[in-house]
């Protein structure tokens, strides 16, 4: 059989202008309304063409587009009175509107945006919504992923290029307080990925040489010039160094009550977990030291982790560090190594970060996420997560709050 030929039986395809029946249910949810509705309409042999449904609060919302039934005005006007009594009986509306072929089709350029409020408002809705629609995008489906910590919800949004409506949006949700993020619709947002994250005030609470500097009686000073580095006012490695001298002659052994002390940011086992469920690889790179990564990677099952190194001589830290320089242009030499060594394009990549010394690391990656970001961070990264919660990064990809609370039940039986 050529290629052109079509098997016996085979229905025709849909033509623009055969006309077709949007068929849409209204009421109180309910077990059976889908089977019924759909069990009326064999009775007149139609096809489906399309379904759609929604639950919100106990209200159903059922759409079907199906080809209108043969045998003319006399089969279409049976069918309506049908499915109107079908619903009366249920004490639903239906409503019938007659049309031609199938729905239009979406736009070039499809991209998710994903929205997170705390809360999420009637205005900033109504703002993203607008600006999507500014930028000649058209939105063709909402639906949540979240209801805690934070709302979140998706649309999909098609018409308009990945990149224009993530500049346009991004202006929109810095005024309006609320994180938007934008990616590329497509079979790779379901690809393995390679999620790489900055520790100190990302993955953790703290920042670690505070840590080391608090034992060493030094951590006003130190956290002075940390702050400066992240604001991106002083050459990373510079003060790296005259924070490490600093340390010099404290007792090694306070690595592990360093290490003790660490506090990982809410959400942080819950994002990392259920990475590795869905067969990504993850990894870290700091600016801080291998004595607390190595000790993260071991207890969060870590596939990647690369730090700076303190020297240690007798016992004593030295002041200095040893080894390659884990600095801002060191981040994503490392993504770049961790990528080809998961066997992950770097255009697959997800990196998190808060300070300037992320951002080469956060605009090579395929997505970029500043979280609780310094302003020059949030202004250059794809996307900014402005709430406390690490796990909410989950929501970018376009994982669900049910999907993960049902792993977890799922482990847990």
């Amino acid at each position: 059989m050529s290629a052109s030929q079509t098997p016996p039986g085979t229905p025709a395809a849909l033509g623009d202008d055969d006309p077709t029946l949007l068929v849409k249910i209204f009421g109180k949810d309910r077990p059976g309304i889908t089977a019924g509705l759909f069990d009326t309409l064999a009775a007149y042999a139609v096809d489906v063409i399309d379904i759609e449904q929604v639950v919100t609060r106990g209200r159903i919302t059922l759409c079907a587009l199906v080809t209108a039934p043969e045998g003319g005005p006399g089969a279409e006007g049976g069918l309506r009175a049908t499915v109107h009594s079908w619903a009366e009986s249920l004490r639903l509306q239906a409503e019938i509107i007659s049309g031609r072929g199938d729905n239009r089709p979406r736009g070039t350029g499809r991209s998710h945006v994903t929205v997170l409020g705390h809360p999420l408002t009637a205005e900033s809705t109504a703002a993203i919504a607008a600006r999507i629609t500014g930028t000649g995008g058209n939105i063709d489906r909402i639906f949540r992923l979240a209801k805690y910590p934070v709302t979140a919800v998706e649309f999909a949004v098609s018409g308009v290029e990945t990149e224009a409506l993530r500049t346009a949006l991004a202006t929109e949700a810095a005024a309006l307080g609320v994180d938007v993020a934008v990616v590329a619709a497509g079979l790779q947002r379901r690809a393995q990925r390679l999620v790489v994250m900055d520790v100190d005030s990302t993955l953790i609470q703290d920042e670690v040489i505070e840590l080391f500097a608090a034992h060493a009686g030094c951590e006003a000073e130190v956290a002075e010039v940390t702050a400066r580095a992240m604001r991106g006012e002083l050459d990373f490695e510079q003060s790296l160094h005259a924070r490490v001298a600093l340390l010099a002659g404290l007792d090694a052994s306070v690595a592990e009550k360093v290490r003790a002390e660490v506090r990982l940011t809410p959400g942080a086992r819950t994002l990392i977990r259920t990475l590795k469920r869905l067969g990504y690889q993850v990894g870290v790179v700091s600016g801080g030291f291998t004595q607390v990564t190595d000790d993260l990677r071991e207890r969060l099952g870590l596939d990647f982790a690369s730090a700076n190194t303190l020297e240690i001589v007798d016992g004593k830290l030295t002041g200095r560090v040893t080894g390659e320089i884990v600095d801002r242009a060191g981040k994503a030499r490392l993504l770049r190594r961790f990528a080809a060594e998961a066997g992950v394009p770097l255009s697959q990549t997800v990196a998190i970060g808060d300070g300037a010394n992320d951002l080469d690391m956060l605009n090579a990656a395929g997505l970029g996420v500043a979280f609780n970001a310094k302003p020059v961070v949030r202004e250059a990264a794809h996307t900014a997560v402005n709430v406390p919660f690490l796990d909410t990064v989950l929501y970018l990809l376009g994982v669900t709050r049910e999907e993960v609370e049902a792993a977890n039940t799922h482990d847990h039986e």
